[in-house]
This record gives structure tokens, C-alpha cells and sequence, in this order.
């Protein structure tokens, strides 16, 4: 199949666990899905070394292998995955009218459905220490790689109520957490700054930022500096997480989809409709509440059924 010349059935934008899930659903029904995956093939998977609570790998796996796994899946039912960036749409208003998105800035691919997977990239605080280490301990996802460092002494940076919520969640399994907040109080609501305040083994430091993190292959330490009086600290750890936020993917569909004010695109009731017929939106880019692999995986598959249906129902009007 080629995608040059004519009007594709299902374009999917964006890999990782919703893109090649929805590529999966959307080649066993037919619709002869091509992917593009964007700027991170894998999505934010591929900078975490280990997956151990996606169902279906019982010894776990690593971010990078699992996306291998899924696009070889994908392709495997017809898929057909390209590297190469979404820069530009051309929505239609239209019940079965055909929208246009650009690839690469050069080439315009006509496609009857679109199916956004384009993800949410997680804030980091851009340290070239801190993106060294990243998937060496440095994490954005205490849920997601928490386990690792059960009984450990770690640190999570951020005060708002993410980070609370994690801060909570590692103090759980972890001998000591360090939250390190910017400011000189909590961004975060009242009740979740208690559940903060409630941990013993939660160390709360305000007016803290990190200097640089420690360590050559893997997370040793942190150097804090305090924003206020300059005073500098040195502590043992072996895990950062940073929680201070995550942007969606959302640029190049201003001005037409609807969205939230952080950016999240607005999905109709329990589907994965647009305020566009025929435009679906999966996974992260329009999830702020779990933001995991498997619930990605889920709306991944519920939008190749919209797809599905919308299709069935033009076909037959």
C-alpha cells in the first residue's frame, strides 16, 4: 500500500503504547492503518529501563523492548509505521470529508480518519546532569518506577498536587523521601499538603532547588541549594523524580480541536471523538489523570473502534 496519491482509511499520529495499539485494532479491522512516530518512536517508554505493571510480562520488560514488541505486532496485521514528524493539519468539518496533514513540512497525506497519539512530554528541569541520568535513576513517574526503589532513600522535586500525590506514594514503600519544593509553600491543595505533612519518613524542604545531581552511571546524590540564603547540601540518593508537570503534544492542532487551558484535548463523553468527526484522540494527550501504558493501550484500542464505526457509518449513509 502507498500512501502517496490517495486518501488513506486511518492515519494515526504518534507511537507508543496507544499509537501501536490503536495500529493493532485498526489493521484487524481493515482499515489498512498507517502510522507516523513522530519525533520519540516509543513515546515516553522508551526512557524507562524497566516496565514491571504492563499485564503480559511477567519478569518485566524494558520501555524500549516493549515498543519494539508492539510495533512488530502492529505491522504484523498490515500496519504500516513511518518515521516522520505531524507539522501541520488541515481538519474538515465535514461528516466524511477527508483532512489533511503535513509530514515533515513537505509532504501532505490525505486521510478519511485521524487517530492523535501524539503523547504528553513530561517538565524536566533541564539540568545536564538530571537528562544524563535519565532512565539511571532520574525518573518522571513515581507510579511507574517507584518499585524499583522500595526501602531506598530518594527525592522528588515539585509542590503541587502531582507531586504531593507521588510524594505520598514513595514515602509508602521507600525509607526516606526529600521533597523539594521552589517556592516557600505548597502549590498543591490543602488536603493533599496533610497526606505530605501526615508522612514521617517525608523530609519537606521549601525554597530548595538542585544544583546538579550526583553520580556517574546512575543516581548517587544530589547537590540542593537553597534559593534563599545560597546554603548548599549534599544528600544520598538513589532516585529523582521530578513532578513538576507535563505538556501535551497538542501545538499543531490549535485554533481547531478543543482543548483544555493546560493544552489536554477534549474527548466526547466516554469515547474518543473530537469536536472533529473522524479525528480520535488517545493516550496522554488527552489524559492528565493516569497517564500509564496500560490505560494509553485502552483508549489506543477505543479509538480504532470509533474509527471503526465512523467509517461503517459513512460507508453505508
Amino acid at each position: 500500500m502507498s500512501t502517496e496519491g490517495s486518501t488513506l482509511k486511518t492515519l494515526i499520529i504518534g507511537s507508543g503504547p496507544a499509537g501501536y495499539t490503536a495500529a493493532i485494532y485498526a489493521a484487524r479491522a481493515d482499515l489498512q492503518p498507517v502510522l507516523y512516530t513522530g519525533m520519540e518512536p516509543g513515546g515516553q517508554l522508551t526512557t524507562t529501563t524497566e516496565v514491571d505493571n504492563f499485564p503480559g510480562y511477567p519478569q518485566g520488560v524494558d520501555g524500549p523492548t516493549m515498543m519494539v514488541d508492539l510495533q512488530k505486532q502492529a505491522e504484523r496485521f498490515g500496519t504500516e509505521v513511518h518515521i516522520g514528524m505531524a507539522t501541520a493539519v488541515q481538519l474538515s468539518k465535514e461528516i466524511g470529508g477527508t483532512h489533511k496533514v503535513t509530514i515533515d513540512n513537505d509532504k501532505v497525506l490525505e486521510t478519511k480518519t485521524i487517530i492523535i497519539a501524539t503523547g504528553a512530554s513530561a517538565k524536566y528541569l533541564g539540568l545536564p546532569s538530571e537528562q544524563r541520568l535519565r532512565g539511571g535513576g532520574v525518573s518522571a513517574c513515581a507510579v511507574c518506577d517507584g518499585f524499583f526503589y522500595k526501602g531506598q532513600e530518594v527525592a522528588i522535586v515539585g509542590g503541587g498536587d502531582t507531586a504531593a500525590e507521588e510524594a505520598t506514594y514513595l514515602a509508602n514503600i521507600c525509607k526516606k523521601v526529600t521533597m523539594l519544593v521552589r517556592k516557600d509553600h505548597m502549590r498543591a491543595s490543602k488536603a493533599m499538603q496533610h497526606r505530605v505533612n501526615a508522612k514521617e519518613n517525608i523530609d519537606l524542604r521549601y525554597n530548595s532547588e538542585i544544583a546538579e545531581v550526583l553520580g556517574d552511571q546512575v543516581v548517587e546524590g544530589l547537590r540542593i541549594v537553597n534559593n534563599q540564603t545560597g546554603e548548599k547540601e549534599e544528600i544520598s540518593i538513589t532516585g529523582l523524580f521530578i513532578a513538576i508537570g507535563h505538556k501535551p503534544n497538542t501545538d499543531i492542532f490549535k485554533n481547531q480541536l478543543e482543548m483544555d487551558d493546560a493544552g489536554y484535548l477534549i474527548t466526547e463523553g466516554k469515547s474518543t471523538k473530537t469536536n472533529y468527526p473522524g479525528v480520535f484522540a488517545s493516550g496522554d494527550v488527552q489524559d492528565k489523570e493516569y497517564r500509564q501504558a496500560v490505560t494509553a493501550a485502552g483508549t489506543g484500542c477505543m479509538a480504532a473502534l470509533d474509527a471503526e464505526r465512523y467509517l461503517a457509518a459513512i460507508e453505508s449513509s
